[in-house]
């Protein structure tokens, strides 16, 4: 689904370490099926924002300071957002609004109320007479 090349062309860079890449891609992967699995057709930028995310920060370095300027990260290592999440669901079918038809298989459109005893389309006056 998604190797070390992609990363490294998702990255913008030239050389990747192919063995922490992969791996990175392998946790990411894993990490996604929790959610949805098999992983659907798309679930390639998901793994790769994922493992791209480790990739860049393999420190796990939250929060650098550098002379007035503050980067802060949300989380360190290797993780899942909730937008990620909710993608993987919408790209697997799932978290959408849904209908479930409880008519049975069947079903026919034609009435089964009042009753049309001659056949003639119509439900039959003596009928409604005799029922009141």
């Amino acid at each position: 689904m998604v190797n070390a090349v992609d990363l490294a062309l998702y990255l913008d860079v030239s050389e990747i370490n192919e063995c922490r890449a992969n791996l990175l891609i392998e946790q990411a992967t894993i990490l996604a099926e929790s959610v949805v699995k098999p992983l659907p057709d798309g679930a390639s930028a998901v793994v790769l924002a994922m493992a791209g995310r480790a990739y860049a920060n393999p420190q796990a370095v939250s929060s650098e300071t550098v002379g007035p300027y503050t980067v802060s990260r949300p989380q360190a290592g290797l993780y899942m957002t909730k937008a990620e999440t909710a993608a993987l669901k919408r790209l697997g079918g799932r978290g959408g609004a849904f209908t479930i038809d409880p008519t049975p298989a069947e079903a026919t459109p034609a009435p089964t109320w009042p009753w049309d005893m001659d056949g003639d389309g119509w439900a039959d006056a003596r009928q409604w007479h005799e029922m009141w």
